[in-house]
């Protein structure tokens, strides 16, 4: 006991995590079998949809011996694209349960069933003169896209030692951008986006997640799911060895205990428990906040419309295509910048120096949406306002928000948290798919002012509530929120060395959603 006594809860040890070549492949694995489903789905119907909508005008000419009128056109392929958030709902909302019941990487594998399946159905849609498995796939690829976007960043960031979590939970967001760039160039008319190729063009979203079936067995669970949740010490010590490349591990291991123990007296808390439970109240309301702000604040307008962006600004339709690829590349660009300078300069530094930027951004679109047909060259300051808010929310708002949702909820309270933060998301995501265009059409350029507003105000939330997260464990960030929610925690060093390692005790009570 008196040995225990003078060590402290967390040892001096110096424990700087390095990129081991386990760590490396099973982030890999996760990631792009798992986020670049939701990147690649979200741009793949972009620019061949008028080779779709021929397709299905054929088939329904073929069916009833007339073509579809404008109206019935139109609403088909809202369907089309406004299915994919739909699903995405569906699958925020089932994640916390087969997180909790499957693992992490179990859930991960079990979701590529709704990856390939789709993938076979629109890779034989037009073989079998059926647009509606095309509808049907998009629902499935969007429950795909709901469950990994949730349970990569959890995995992931339990993974990660503390100094790398920011870099390896960007990941996601670095394989959602690489999808959506894939996607972009495969749905070149020149190289697939044409009416022989399309449906090779949906086939590919299979082979990501067939790799992950294939490679993700062999990397392990996330050891803090298996100490904290299973009880099973071995196994997760084993884990840790294997993903940092070295024997002594128990520094890494104490730290989960103290967070077991920090969560003990509350156990598993279920969504409705979740938004009634005090400590967690101002965590909630980030988590909410951030997810709301990244989609309110316009991104997916500017995704799902760029080309009649572009067309606003004056660029020719043929040209559009590319364009749009161009924006992909800086997309990406940013994005991998973002990864790599998220431990240097903080998430808090990078979400608001992104909102700002795309706040001024939209700004400016607006002022040459506006005055462009008298002063025909500020057309190219649309273009480059389009560029520049990319450049923006992929280097802040897109890939900060995974680690932080990771890294302000402990293990108890994570899944329940991740199905509210993926339901906002889904929400806000399918709300501007549908609502922009119709207040396009009535306010006009003045649109971009909305998206302005809400830069800021997210941005003035983030300043004041939000604390830097960066190089903290997931013990001491929950300690600086228990101030903001008025609430004390108790010390840990005394309960641990008397009472023993808290994850050997009886099971924390589990509620369902």
């Amino acid at each position: 006991m008196e040995n225990k006594e003078t060590e402290p809860p967390h040892p001096a040890l110096p424990r700087v995590g390095r990129l081991q070549p386990t760590l490396v492949l099973a982030t890999l694995s996760a990631a792009f079998g798992s986020a670049f489903q939701y990147g690649y789905n979200i741009a793949v119907v972009n620019t061949p949809h008028k080779v779709l909508k021929s397709f299905y005008n054929e088939t329904y000419f073929e069916r009833q011996g007339t073509f579809m009128d404008e109206k019935a056109m139109l609403l088909l392929w809202s369907c089309t694209v406004s299915m994919f958030p739909l699903g995405g709902l569906l699958g925020s909302l089932v994640v916390g349960l087969l997180v909790d019941k499957c693992g992490r990487k179990g859930t991960l594998l079990i979701n590529n069933i709704f990856a390939i399946v789709p993938a076979i159905l629109m890779g034989v849609s037009q073989v079998a003169k059926a647009f509606e498995l095309i509808i049907f796939s998009r629902v499935v690829l969007g429950i795909c896209a709901g469950i990994s976007y949730s349970a990569l960043p959890m995995y992931l960031g339990e993974l990660a030692p503390k100094n790398l979590r920011g870099t390896l939970g960007t990941m996601t967001e670095v394989f959602v951008i690489t999808g959506v760039f894939l996607a972009q160039i495969f749905s070149l008319q020149a190289i697939l986006g044409n009416p022989t190729g399309w449906p090779v063009l949906f086939a590919i979203t299979g082979i990501p997640a067939l790799l992950q079936l294939l490679t993700l067995p062999f990397f392990p669970e996330s050891p803090r799911y298996t100490l904290i949740q299973k009880r099973d010490e071995d196994t997760a010590r084993q884990a840790l060895r294997a993903l940092r490349g070295q024997a002594d591990v128990e520094d890494e291991m104490e730290e989960m205990r103290l967070e077991a123990w920090a969560e003990k007296a509350e156990g598993r808390l279920s969504v409705l428990n979740l938004f009634t439970f005090r400590p967690l109240r101002w965590q909630l309301v980030s988590i909410i906040v951030l997810m709301a702000g990244q989609q309110l604040s316009g991104v997916n307008a500017i995704n799902y419309y760029a080309d009649m962006i572009y067309a606003s600004a004056g660029v020719d339709a043929a040209h559009s295509q590319y364009v749009t690829v161009g924006a992909g590349v800086v997309n990406i660009v940013m994005t991998v910048i973002s990864a790599g300078i998220v431990e240097l300069l903080g998430r808090r530094c990078l979400l608001l120096t992104g909102y700002g930027i795309c706040g001024l951004a939209c700004l400016g679109l607006t002022l040459a949406l506006l005055f462009q047909s008298t002063v025909p060259e500020l057309s190219y300051l649309g273009i480059i306002c389009v560029f520049a808010y990319i450049a923006g929310h992929s280097i802040g708002p897109s890939p900060v928000p995974s680690v932080v949702r990771t890294e302000i909820f402990l293990q108890s309270s994570r899944p329940a948290a991740f199905v509210v933060d993926g339901a906002v998301h889904w929400l806000t995501n399918f709300i501007v798919g549908f609502v922009f265009p119709s207040i396009q059409e009535l306010i006009g350029p003045y649109s971009f002012i909305i998206f302005a507003g809400i830069c800021l105000l997210t941005a003035v939330y983030i300043h004041v509530v939000i604390p830097e997260t960066k190089g903290k464990t997931f013990v001491e960030i929950n300690q600086i929120f228990a101030k903001r929610n008025g609430v004390a925690i108790p010390e840990i060093k005394e309960e641990i060395t008397e009472s023993g390692p808290p994850v050997l005790s009886a099971p924390a009570k589990e509620t369902a959603f």
